[in-house]
């Protein structure tokens, strides 16, 4: 648990420094707080008017700290503080574009978003162990969108989302639709693995959720399938149970969206599994698909 804890801390501490926060030392010596373990440098216990905390602007929806001066008796500097988590919705968060991107073009417009998207470093998971950015996978033209939370670590070797034992019962579930996984379109709120398999902090899904927004944009499914409560609550912009989402239709970018339990949530819990096939019925009649008879 403790490397996990400062495996965390480091990357943190190096994505300030790849914004341009360097103000962790002061005449070379680190400065520590005034708490039982010292083993973290902080410039907490300088005079205020001795450190200024200078930063260059950062990624849209992250905190920016500028020309403020640190309290002398607090326990970290307030650049170190998280910023307060704002929930909106995918809806919300830009208009529609005012032209869609026609269907000979979608893919060439998702592999751009990827190249976009480059060796990204803009948030913290950059720096956490992450292998390989998990883009997304499937038809660019697919009427049906399945999103969830972020890669395990087959995805972060494989490249691809959805691909370990949680991908192999969400593959099942796909054909149960009468589909094949090439048919549909698949991502993730977060495009790299957050470290053992956590849930994405605010600061890193709020500022990965820019390309997904723009995959869905390009793909335009008709609906949209959320994998979990950390697809839900980012995609909607709510913080709810998932049991008060299910079995009703929500809006995401001028799709029809659903909400159902993650595959690694029914893999721990087999017992759900009737619960979610009746989520993707729901999907079923409103795509007009029909399940494959059984031989």
């Amino acid at each position: 648990m403790a490397g996990e804890v400062e495996q965390q801390l480091r990357a943190y501490v190096e994505y300030l420094r790849d914004m341009g926060v360097h103000d962790f030392y002061r005449q070379g010596e680190p400065v520590y707080a005034d708490v039982a373990s010292a083993s973290v440098p902080v410039a907490a216990k300088v005079a205020a008017d001795d450190v200024v905390v200078e930063t260059r602007p950062l990624p849209a929806k992250i905190a920016v700290v500028e020309d403020r001066r640190l309290d002398p008796v607090a326990s970290r500097p307030e650049f170190l503080e998280p910023p307060i988590p704002k929930l909106v919705s995918f809806d919300d968060l830009v208009p529609l574009p005012e032209s869609r991107v026609d269907a000979a073009h979608k893919a060439e417009a998702l592999a751009a978003i990827q190249t976009e998207i480059g060796d990204c470093t803009r948030c913290p998971l950059a720096y956490a162990g992450r292998r390989t950015i998990v883009f997304g996978d499937g038809d660019a033209n697919a009427r049906l969108m399945f999103v969830g939370e972020g890669p395990g670590a087959d995805e972060d070797t494989s490249g691809l989302p959805f691909v370990g034992k949680a991908g192999q019962l969400l593959n099942n579930m796909i054909q149960a639709m009468g589909l094949k996984r090439e048919e549909v379109y698949i991502a993730n709120i977060v495009k790299c693995r957050p470290p053992a398999n956590r849930v994405p902090e605010p600061v890193e899904a709020n500022t990965c959720d820019q390309f997904l927004l723009r995959q869905i944009d390009v793909v335009q499914p008709q609906v949209v399938v959320a994998l979990g409560s950390t697809a839900a609550m980012y995609l909607l912009g709510v913080k709810q149970s998932l049991s008060s989402l299910r079995g009703k239709w929500h809006s995401c970018r001028g799709a029809k969206l659903a909400v159902t339990y993650h595959p690694a949530f029914l893999l721990r819990d087999p017992r759900m599994k009737g619960d979610a096939w009746k989520d993707l019925q729901m999907v079923m009649a409103e795509l007009g698909l029909k399940a494959p008879a059984k031989a």
